[in-house]
Formats: structure tokens, C-alpha cells, sequence
């Protein structure tokens, strides 16, 4: 298979569970179930998180506690490993490198890409986008760079990403987001997302 392929994921819904679902069951506040597979606006979705953290005073560490609970999506760990066996993977996600550190040590530390938090004596304040749209300029970067891209994803903030790509493919994702981008196949399970990597990866362009 050729070495000059990429595979770009996205973190949550694919690999791990949505990390604010999880806050919000821990938390029994149910504002905070909101995602990117509820709200496209990122920064709108960002400031209804931050506005509902500060009201009810939820730490950093609170949230930390309960990403460090969190298992991996059954059969995550498996589909990377035997992924990485034959090609070079990239976790492109929107979440920030103060509540993925728990995450990447059950995967075997991928290389990541996200952003990160303003923090103030254990209170966020705020939070710093390494890049805006930086799914869709990191997987650009790499096509600059002559490599041929398959990504994966599942939510609103995915699709950028998944445009960029060679190819792309949607992954367990909601059917509104399927409902609105039939242009990419929606795959369920890890086994036929497997597949089509494979055959990207053994179909020269």
C-alpha cells in the first residue's frame, strides 16, 4: 500500500465518546448534551459551554475527573492499531490538549491536533482555535505536501475536512448531518470504514 496516503480522523464520535455528553450525564445538566453534531457554529456552541461552566461553577479538574473515566468507543483501539500498521494517521479534532491527554494514552499517544483552554486557578475562561477551520488547513497542508488524504469524521465541523480530502467518508454520524451530505458515505461500524481506507489506499489517483 502506498506510503504517500494519510488517514486524517476525527476524535470524538469516532474514537472516544463526545466528551461533553459525558460531562452533561456526570454533571445531570443537560445544556451541556449540545455538540457539533447539534450546532455548526462552533464558537456559538464553544460560548453556551463556557456561559453553563461558569453558572454552575464546573472546573477544569471536574471535567478532567470524568474524561479520565471514560472508556474508548468499543473496538477504537483495535481499529487504529491495525490502521497504523500500514499507514500514518492523523486526529484532527476540536477538542483541546487539556482534556485529551486520558484519551491519547488509551490509544497509544496518535498524533493530535486540537486547541486549547484559557485557564485561570482551575477555571476556563476561555479558549485559543490553533486555526480556524484547522481540520480542513491541516488536511490542505498535507495535500501541499503531495500527500493523498482519506478522513473521517462525524459531526458538522467534520465536513470541511471531509471536502478537503481525496476521499471521505461519514462514521456512525447523526442523520441529520447524513440527510444533508449524501455526497459522503456514511459508514457504521469500524469494519466497513476499514474497507474503504483499504481500497483508497490500493487505488491510485
Amino acid at each position: 500500500m502506498s506510503g504517500s496516503c494519510i488517514v486524517a480522523l476525527d476524535l470524538e464520535g469516532v474514537l472516544s465518546p463526545e466528551i461533553w455528553i459525558s460531562v452533561a450525564e456526570k454533571t445531570k445538566i443537560d445544556a451541556l448534551r449540545l455538540t457539533t453534531r447539534d450546532v455548526s457554529d462552533y464558537d456559538e456552541l464553544m460560548q453556551h459551554r463556557l456561559k453553563i461552566l461558569d453558572e454552575q461553577g464546573i472546573k477544569l479538574s471536574d471535567i478532567q475527573s470524568v474524561i479520565a473515566s471514560l472508556p474508548l468507543l468499543s473496538g477504537a483501539r483495535e481499529f487504529l492499531d491495525e490502521l497504523r500498521e500500514f499507514c500514518q494517521v492523523i486526529i484532527l479534532s476540536d477538542t483541546f490538549e487539556e482534556f485529551a491527554k486520558p484519551i491519547m494514552q488509551k490509544l497509544g499517544y496518535p498524533t493530535l491536533f486540537c486547541h486549547n483552554l484559557e485557564i485561570e486557578n482551575d477555571k476556563i475562561i476561555g479558549y485559543k482555535l490553533r486555526q480556524k477551520n484547522q481540520k480542513q488547513h491541516a488536511v490542505e497542508a498535507l495535500k501541499s505536501l503531495n500527500f493523498r488524504i482519506f478522513a473521517a469524521g462525524d459531526s458538522y465541523n467534520d465536513i470541511t475536512m471531509l471536502k478537503a480530502a481525496a476521499k471521505a467518508c461519514l462514521f456512525c454520524a447523526p442523520d441529520s448531518v447524513k440527510k444533508e451530505f449524501p455526497q459522503f458515505k456514511a459508514t457504521e461500524s469500524y469494519g466497513e470504514l476499514m474497507r474503504e481506507i483499504k481500497d483508497f489506499f490500493q487505488t491510485r489517483s
